[in-house]
């Protein structure tokens, strides 16, 4: 049964402690992820570590590392139901240094819940000029998730108390924000939940919040749109991990972003051009004869030794216009937090898709108006904060990337640099490396 439901990837952003692992954890256990023996297993642990307000996050904090921080870190994978999807939740980290993280977290994700902490204090910690709200709501929009759900926890807190004056603030306030991020308010479904007592996740809260008729957090959920998979395109695979597997050989693991992989095929991999036959492909332990996009997947790979593949390769169709690497890309960018001017020969680490390399401006072409899309100068001579432009970039070692209107998860990236997200954009084309002169370099 479970077979036909439509398949979507949830990622969860918010500040550092606003309750996104708590109430991850709680959907999951509450729709099927997690047995029970598990939560009390963790609540035990939990209870001996002194934070026994953890252990629905500990259903996400299992790595033994994160516990005893407290933190999530890698981004993990889970998986539970509604009555109409099946839902994998990728946790992104909210720790600032974990941003990169949320970057190849969200490119994989299909909607967005932004968990915000309604505590006097919390929330407007998360919500100021540093807080990680503002910043993950820009970058999931940016890296194509439309889809938003908000969830205001914390309700239970004795500075919130269930108080509907204080969601409906909230509500108005984090409505602005999104709206100039570009999200429409009028489509962002807003619930008052609280992720530690469970209120609103799964079930109403008919006595704490008998102010508040609409939907539960999982009745949201229920409620998105499935993205439509571009299943005609050619295959894009970006690489998330490698694995070597006794007996099994090399494994390279990533979502589908676009086209359908199948044993028998070649893959090829850009930047590097290695070539090698797809033995099997397998999906949560299963073995199956094709997977399409939007489905994270390790496939088996002939006579390719682990260190030849990395994690920011693409995986491609060899006989189906395969991926290669590129040598400079002109893209549009939109600068939202660098503290001074951006000339040329700036040379920021770019992330885009699963990689991460330093690109430097070679040429700033022009700068546009960034709602109309009008040119405003010519090749000026800097852009700053709020600024819009076209420009050219070359990446300092091999990297591959596509163009946003043909393979748009490829083509979007976020631009780092002083450990905070300087800048986003878009790749509106590609310059291809003639690939006779790729040799293998190791």
């Amino acid at each position: 049964m479970a077979k036909d439901k439509a398949h979507i990837s949830l990622v969860v952003i918010g500040h550092v402690d606003a309750g996104k692992s708590t109430t991850t954890g709680h959907l999951i256990y509450k729709c099927g992820g997690v047995d029970k023996k598990t939560i009390d297993k963790y609540e035990r642990e939990a209870t001996e570590l002194g934070k026994s307000s953890f252990k629905y996050a500990w259903v996400l904090d299992n790595l033994k590392a994160e516990r005893e921080r407290g933190i999530t870190i890698d981004i993990t994978l889970w998986k539970f139901q509604s009555q109409k999807y099946d839902f994998t939740v990728i946790d992104a980290p909210g720790h600032r240094d974990f941003i990169k993280n949320m970057i190849t977290g969200t490119s994989q994700a299909d909607v967005a819940v932004m968990v915000v902490d309604a505590t006097q204090g919390g929330f407007e910690a998360g919500i100021s000029r540093d807080g990680q709200t503002r910043e993950h709501a820009l970058l999931a929009y940016t890296l194509g998730v439309k889809q938003m759900i908000v969830a205001v926890n914390k309700m239970d807190d004795a500075t919130v108390n269930y108080c509907e004056k204080r969601y409906e603030d909230i509500k108005s306030e984090v409505s602005s924000y999104l709206k100039k991020v570009g999200f429409k308010p009028a489509k962002v479904t807003f619930v008052p939940i609280s992720g530690w007592v469970g209120d609103n996740i799964t079930e109403k809260s008919s006595t704490n919040m008998k102010w508040y008729s609409g939907p539960t957090l999982l009745d949201a959920l229920d409620n998105v749109t499935p993205p439509k998979r571009p299943v005609d395109k050619s295959l894009r695979i970006p690489i998330q991990d490698v694995y070597k597997i006794g007996g099994i050989g090399t494994v390279p693991v990533g979502r589908v972003e676009t086209g359908i992989i199948k044993p028998g095929i070649t893959a090829q991999f850009a930047p590097s051009g290695i070539q090698a036959e797809v033995k099997s492909c397998e999906v949560h332990h299963e073995t199956l004869l094709e997977v399409g996009p939007g489905t994270n997947v390790g496939f088996n790979v002939k006579n390719v030794p682990v260190k030849s593949i990395r994690r920011g390769d693409v995986a491609s169709d060899a006989n189906d216009s395969p991926a290669t690497g590129v040598s400079s890309f002109e893209a549009q960018v939109i600068v939202m937090n660098h503290p001074g001017k951006i000339t040329k020969g700036y040379c920021p680490v770019i992330d885009c898709h699963t990689a991460h390399v330093a690109c430097a401006f070679t040429n700033i072409k022009e700068k546009m108006d960034r709602r109309t899309g009008k040119v405003t100068e010519e090749n000026p001579e800097f852009i700053q904060n709020g600024d819009a432009a076209i420009v050219t970039m070359e990446p300092s070692k091999p990297l591959c990337v596509e163009s946003f209107s043909e393979y748009p998860p490829l083509g979007r990236f976020a631009i780092r640099d002083m450990r905070q997200t300087v800048a986003v954009g878009v790749i509106k084309a590609i310059t291809k490396v003639e690939v006779e002169a790729e040799e293998e370099e190791e």
